[in-house]
């Protein structure tokens, strides 16, 4: 690798949507320019069934790693998925069973391979921690727990938030940090990444690794993408992207984003150079309209997932469909028995993921049907439905619905 293109990525690494880097910056920079080769990894518990915006961020870092010839770890964490990450939880996560938690992480490589290699000289390793998480014995865990106190853990912001609402901390919450933190001791790495929010995890390994083995691990977080008001994209908001989503979802997704978010969008998002990013800055500074930029921001984003052609396709579908209020000419058949409701009909063609998720989307009035050539919308949940034609859901989502016999 030439040293220019080795220095350009590692001010890529050091700088573009880092939020901090532990111990510090002046730390992995020695690291990066010593010429040895350094061990990263990426923890996710696969506790949904595909990737997100929020794992690529991260992702993307590895990829710099990567490039750089170092050697790179995806760890699913199939033994920690299963007591579940209580972070910015304020109410304790359903456990899920060993099979649930497979199924979840089946794509999870294959979606990965979009952007760190498993195969070739320098691949990426891809490992579960129930390979040594499953193995501890009672006396090692106690051990292990030995090495940090009450005082460390308590002092986590979301735990002091539950105990003065008076909400409940479960033991294997308490320890979750310290079963993630085990990770780093086991595999016994140099480094690791991940989003801010994973902060408090991360540490309690970089302090496990240098209690258990005298090691210092560097960490790097990541930014999440939200705007200056905190808004941030989300599976709440309805606007998380999911490796998953067609072209066409993921455009509108982002353009349904806060005019806040375009330039964090475009740091943590695209590959669009830094340089690129300031002039879009200082014409939106100027007075261009949000909007134009979001069109950009849109086709890399989708670019970047999806290719060139698809990220064409998005904005032709986006603009006929919610600029000019159309419907797309070649639309997505669904087949149902007659008498389904609409609740059910959500799921099943789905456009939600639970009975629940769909009441809402109808409650909030965002389900819609066609009646000769206007959409109406729908208004009650329970109503079974039996006749065939074109279902709107959102601004852009549509679906051809065919009832049988």
């Amino acid at each position: 690798m030439a040293m220019e293109s080795k220095e350009k990525l590692i001010e890529e690494l050091l700088m573009r949507g880092v939020e901090n880097i532990y111990p510090s910056e002046e730390f992995l920079r020695s690291k990066l320019v010593s010429g040895s080769r350094l061990t990263v990894y990426l923890g996710i518990d696969p506790t949904g069934p595909t990737l997100h915006m929020g794992h690529i961020i991260p992702l993307l870092k590895l990829r710099i790693f990567q490039k750089l010839g170092h050697q790179v770890v995806l760890l699913l964490g199939d033994f920690t998925a299963m007591i579940g990450d209580p972070t910015d939880k304020m109410a304790t996560r359903v456990p899920l069973s060993r099979e649930q938690v497979l199924g979840n992480a089946s794509l999870y490589k294959d979606q990965a391979s979009m952007f760190i290699e498993f195969g070739g000289e320098n691949g990426a390793l891809l490992k579960y921690n129930s390979e040594w998480l499953g193995k501890l014995s009672f006396q090692e865990t106690l051990e292990l727990m030995s090495h940090m106190t009450h005082a460390q853990m308590i002092k986590r912001d979301m735990f002091q938030k539950r105990i003065g609402e008076g909400k409940d901390l479960f033991l294997n919450e308490f320890l979750y940090p310290l079963m993630q933190g085990y990770d780093s001791v086991a595999m016994d790495v140099d480094g690791e990444v991940g989003g801010n929010d994973q902060t408090f995890n991360m540490l309690a390994g970089r302090d496990l690794l240098k209690r258990m083995k005298g090691k210092e691990k560097f960490v790097i977080t990541t930014k999440l993408l939200a705007d200056a008001e905190g808004i941030k994209m989300g599976k709440t908001t309805g606007n998380m992207i999911a490796l998953v989503d067609t072209a066409e979802e993921m455009f509108g997704k982002v353009m349904s984003w806060t005019d806040g978010m375009i330039l964090p969008g475009f740091e943590l998002c695209t590959d669009i150079a830094i340089a690129q990013i300031g002039r879009i800055k200082k014409e939106l500074e100027g007075g261009a309209n949000p909007r134009d930029a979001k069109l950009l921001l849109a086709h890399e984003v989708v670019k970047l997932f999806k290719g060139e052609e698809a990220a064409k396709a998005g904005k032709e579908y986006f603009e006929k469909t919610i600029q000019h209020k159309g419907v797309p000419e070649v639309l997505r058949v669904v087949s149902f028995s007659p008498g389904l409701s609409w609740v059910d009909l959500l799921v099943h063609a789905g456009f939600a993921k639970s009975k629940s998720d769909a009441r809402r989307l109808i409650e909030q009035g965002g389900v819609s049907f066609a009646v000769g050539e206007e959409f109406v919308k729908i208004t009650d949940p329970k109503a079974q439905n039996d006749k065939s034609g074109k279902l709107k859901v959102g601004s852009h989502r549509f679906v051809e619905i065919e009832v049988g016999a």
